[in-house]
């Protein structure tokens, strides 16, 4: 029996030796097909990354690498700027895993599937050396992406240019300060590659690239900010207490402002919010061709100073609204209006080559002005003056009267201004040495025509005093309304009759 086994041994190790070599002398294929069985152990000498899974079941060796992803998942990594700024998070926070569990199939299978002659080679490669698996990680961007931005919002900090002051007629420079900004994308895609190539789950300190944002201006670029380039005043004397109040806020929000080359100046952005915590008032302004209260009434008057003083700066104008009706503080085509519900807004860039300072102030006498301070370079044979020209006028032929059912009857608005509907243009005249050398057209507007105007509540049980409203109304006369107006009034809420012996 032991001779017959030990035959056996000999004829089984003859034929692993001579089958490969027949099969490719001869070119013959072996068609015998092996798998491994379910739940059998992986051979000897099998590696996924450093986890050695000999001897193992499929799921003991997944199982196995489970534990380390989770324990990754667990640990650390902090980004910092080598300074004072740290922020630590885990795997876990950004979608830390493992993504091609497939190789724990190939590990199970290795030696155990595939024809005699492979698995012949694949065992006789693994007694030669092990074989070792690579595991596959990713992160998830959008998570990684999102604590960045969060540590950026934290840790950036804005440069802060170089300013002027204007003081009692002299100016002063305040230096600038440097600011710093994390690069994100690069940050991201640095602790991704590092995770997902090298890692080994051991805490990890990430020193994130941070760009020093460099201020604007210098001491010797302001200091030569000395000279008017262009000034403007209009008066706001007919304003009532609030109107003025808005213009001298606003007047103040926009003062001190300095513009550097290529920057550009946003009215709406520098005296908004229009609230009350903002230093606004209920004040009179346009809308849809009423004369309405709101908040920071009587701004546009303050974009319209500028604008002309802006205009005579010669600096470029990059959005200009005109008013919906004509304004009286400057000629037609002369006004910048400005309104956030619409969109309307007042914006100039500095394209002079230096900084550029915007001065204004209201006085006592309800006197606006703005005047814009910087480096001359036009010559001084080179002049320019504005001219407003009207190409059509149209006068309201007639008043409009308003019904409100919302108002009681006796409501009276008050009768509204007729405005003249214009439409108009604007010229800039160039001058060389007092000779006129250029005459071109700076924008075009037009001025909505609006009636006197009138509404009057007509919410009444009372038919006759109903029926008078309505009469009145019908007339077209705005006088007619507000004087059926101020009947009803006296109607409603008679006088008390005078007491006896008075």
């Amino acid at each position: 029996m032991r001779n017959k086994q030990k035959q056996i041994g000999i004829f089984t190790a003859i034929t692993k030796a001579v089958i490969p070599t027949i099969a490719v002398t001869v070119g013959i294929s072996i068609p015998i097909i092996a798998n491994a069985a379910p739940g059998s152990a992986i051979e000897t000498g099998v590696f996924v990354d450093d986890i050695d899974i000999s001897g193992c079941s499929r799921d003991e060796a997944a199982k196995l690498v489970r534990s380390r992803v989770a324990a990754w998942d667990a640990s650390t990594v902090t980004i910092t700027d080598g300074a004072d700024y740290s922020y630590t998070f885990t795997g876990s926070d950004i979608g830390f895993k493992w993504v091609n569990e497939s190789v724990i199939d190939e590990a199970a299978s290795l030696g155990k599937s595939g024809d005699i002659v492979s698995r012949y080679i694949q065992l006789t490669d693994l007694a030669r050396q092990p074989k070792v698996y690579e595991l596959e990680y990713s992160v998830d961007n959008a998570l990684l992406s999102d604590i960045i931005a969060g540590c950026a919002a934290e840790y950036d900090r804005e440069a802060v240019n170089a300013s002027l002051t204007r003081t009692d007629g002299s100016f002063s420079i305040t230096e600038g300060v440097a600011g710093r900004a994390i690069d994100q994308a690069a940050v991201v895609s640095g602790i991704t590659d590092y995770l997902t190539h090298e890692w080994d789950g051991s805490p990890y300190t990430y020193n994130m690239e941070v760009e020093t944002l460099a201020p604007l201006g210098s001491y010797e670029d302001l200091s030569r900010v000395t000279d008017v380039l262009g000034t403007f005043t209009t008066s706001f004397s007919t304003s009532g207490s609030s109107r003025s109040a808005n213009i001298t806020n606003a007047c103040g929000l926009i003062n001190g402002t300095t513009l550097y080359p290529g920057e550009e100046f946003s009215t709406l952005d520098t005296i908004t919010p229009f609230s009350e915590a903002n230093g606004y008032f209920m004040a009179g302004s346009y809308l849809n061709g009423q004369v309405v209260d709101s908040l920071g009434g009587g701004i546009c008057q303050v974009s319209t100073t500028l604008y002309n003083a802006v205009l005579l700066s010669e600096l470029e104008v990059s959005e200009r609204h005109c008013h919906s009706m004509i304004i009286g503080y400057v000629k037609p085509s002369m006004d910048a209006a400005i309104a956030e519900s619409s969109g309307k807004n007042f914006r100039f860039v500095n394209n002079t080559d230096y900084p550029i300072y915007i001065d204004g102030h209201t006085t006592a006498e309800k006197q606006i002005t703005f005047t814009i301070y910087g480096v001359e370079t036009r010559p001084s044979s080179h002049k320019v003056t504005y001219e407003s020209e009207v190409l059509e006028t149209t006068v309201p032929e007639s008043d409009m009267v308003y019904t409100s059912e919302a108002q009681g009857a006796g409501y009276s608005s008050g009768i509204q201004s007729a405005h003249i509907g214009y439409k108009a243009r604007l010229w800039k005249n160039t001058y060389e040495n007092g000779e006129l050398v250029s005459r071109d057209e700076v924008n075009s507007s037009k001025y909505n025509m609006s009636p006197r105007s009138i509404t009057i509540g007509v919410a009444t049980d009372n038919a006759d005093i109903y029926n008078m409203l309505m009469e009145a109304a019908a007339s077209g006369s705005a006088d007619t309304a507000a004087a059926a107006a101020a009947q009803a009034a006296a109607m409603l809420n008679p006088a008390p009759a005078p007491a006896e012996g008075e």
